[in-house]
């Protein structure tokens, strides 16, 4: 069994923004596991279905970004799934927009949402589905972060998000059929 958790941040105004990259991914994976989410246990958006033959639960925390982690934790206890066999999909400031890298383990590069599934986990083994958001430029790029991340895609991202999205389903479900090793291989490829 495995556990494909999108980051992301719950509500409406929220939607659309690229800290919820992840949540689209998963709900692009959705269709092909033949799976629906449904507000459950775990403080998430909870559903199941099966990639390549695997059978695979899929996990929206709607907790905030900042304590996703804890949802991840609980559902990984309650299904029993070990850490390598977690997937998490989220945002990635160092990743220029429509780039996509598996890894597995590491740190959080300061970004919150794995900071907490780290903590709640007590593991950082875990493998991450890295999508490029790319960041901001300029001077007080930086300080401009948080906005940034909060922030709609713009005009020339919208047209190609899709086509992100596409493979970061076609990602996510190589990694459950195939093992990550053929998935890295696959597409943790530089974009031209």
């Amino acid at each position: 069994m495995k556990l494909i958790c999108g980051l992301g941040n719950p509500g409406r105004e929220y939607e659309r923004h690229r800290h919820n990259i992840g949540f689209m991914a998963v709900e692009a994976l959705l269709p092909r596991a033949r799976a629906e989410l449904h507000q459950g246990k775990f403080q998430a958006r909870v559903g199941q279905g099966s990639l390549g033959g695997e059978k695979v639960i899929f996990l929206e925390p709607q907790t905030y970004m900042n304590l996703s982690g804890r949802s991840v934790a609980e559902a990984a206890r309650f299904y029993k799934v070990a850490v390598e066999d977690v997937l998490v999909i989220h945002d990635e400031l160092d990743l220029g927009f429509g780039r996509l890298q598996l890894k597995a383990g590491g740190g959080s590069g300061g970004h919150n949402g794995l900071k907490s599934t780290v903590s709640s986990l007590g593991a950082d083994g875990f493998i991450r589905l890295r999508l490029g958001i790319g960041k901001p430029q300029g001077p007080n790029a930086k300080e401009r972060v948080a906005d940034y991340v909060l922030s709609n895609f713009d005009d020339a991202e919208r047209r190609q998000l899709d086509e992100l999205l596409a493979q970061a389903a076609d990602a996510a479900e190589t990694w459950a059929r195939d093992g990550l090793s053929t998935a890295m291989n696959r597409f943790n490829k530089r974009v031209p």
